[in-house]
């Protein structure tokens, strides 16, 4: 048995009851209001992430690359679904083979020529379902645009022997970190209706259109209360981090509808004259935010970036000395990049370690 203070600096922490508890909270919110929940696994790469996802009611996964599936449907995991286009030889050869060993697999698509591709490569294969392509729909990254255009993308998989249309991705990336509150809600019921509206054209056409998938942690609230969207696919309220509580929430500018489970563990390694040095650095939390990572129980200590290898912690303000020796434990600035870093999660029961999962689709990125 392991605890807590025996784990090796810098590494990954997950509190079980807070990860648990979240959890809970989106799947109890999505089934009251008759949604679907496809939470997606590029926040957390990990199998048994997953799993505790589909214990909950989970439909499916979302996975961000081909590769993320590909290790999710290896460890026995159904309903995925890959939000970013698969394009190339290679990759559409990997679609392929994917599709065959895992059906229910669906493939988003914004293009007519990768269309065709991954319907010629599904001929060349003996046998086999149609493979399940789901249109993705522009909202400022990637997509086609609503309405006609993306009618005449579904048109075109329909004419096609080997695809079939599975719905629509309704993802707005940037409606997830919109602020504040109510400007997070009108940006995401603008882009839904949208969305909805080319769902109608599509089956005004004598296509059905089971599925429009989207949303976020951030804009959950809203999209579960929209008549047409099927189900919901957010991410980061498993972890939750510092970039989400910045968003704002109902009750004022800090966002708290679930809790902070992830956590970075560190080492405090030298005490120079007003600074404390931890073993965490560039290599430890993702370092894409303009803010650093917030030790906890520190009051207004700050960290600084000292490294690949380290951090500083400012002493100025600290409520207690801290001594070479002494772990300080850190909420991440942006949890999907940070989990990236590491190899495995320590999931703890209180100061107990109750498992250690391999974070599998770590750096899985084609």
């Amino acid at each position: 048995m392991q605890f807590r203070d025996e784990i090796p600096t810098p590494a990954l922490l997950l509190d079980l009851d807070a990860f648990e508890s979240n959890i809970t909270t989106m799947a109890a919110h999505l089934r009251a209001r008759n949604k679907g929940f496809r939470p997606h696994g590029k926040t957390h790469k990990c199998p048994e992430v997953a799993r505790a996802l589909m214990r909950a009611g989970a439909v499916g996964i979302c996975a961000a690359r081909l590769s993320e599936a590909e290790v999710f449907a290896d460890h026995g995991i159904g309903g995925l679904l890959v939000t970013t286009a698969v394009v190339g030889k290679n990759k559409i050869g990997r679609l392929v083979a994917l599709a065959s060993r895992a059906p229910d697999t669906m493939f988003c698509v914004d293009d007519e020529r990768n269309v065709r591709e991954i319907n010629a490569a599904a001929a060349a294969r003996q046998g086999g379902e149609p493979i399940r392509l789901a249109v993705d729909l522009y909202f400022g990254r990637t997509g086609v645009a609503p309405g006609s255009p993306a009618l005449a993308l579904v048109r075109l998989i329909d004419s096609l022997e080997h695809v079939t249309f599975a719905g629509l991705q309704s993802y707005d990336g940037e409606a997830a970190h919109t602020t504040p509150f109510d400007a997070r809600g009108t940006r995401t019921r603008n882009s839904i209706a949208r969305a909805i509206d080319t769902r109608r054209l599509i089956e005004q056409d004598g296509i059905a259109c089971p599925m429009v998938t989207g949303g976020s942690t951030g804009t959950y609230r809203f999209d579960s209360e929209i008549d047409g969207m099927t189900e919901l696919q957010p991410g980061s309220f498993v972890f939750m981090d510092l970039d989400y509580e910045r968003i704002g929430g109902p009750a004022g500018p800090e966002y708290h509808d679930f809790k902070n489970a992830l956590t970075v563990v560190t080492t405090v390694v030298s005490t120079p004259p007003g600074f404390a040095i931890v073993d965490g650095g560039y290599k430890a939390f993702s370092t894409d935010r303009p803010f650093t990572p917030r030790p906890i129980g520190l009051g207004a200590v700050t960290y600084g970036w000292a490294g690949d290898e380290h951090g500083r912690l400012s002493l100025e303000h600290s409520p207690r000395e801290l001594k070479v020796g002494d772990r300080i434990e850190f909420i991440p600035p942006h949890c999907d990049p940070t989990v990236n870093l590491y190899d495995n999660i320590h999931a703890l029961r209180g100061e107990r370690v109750e498992a250690v999962w391999p974070i599998a689709a770590r750096g899985k990125s084609q």
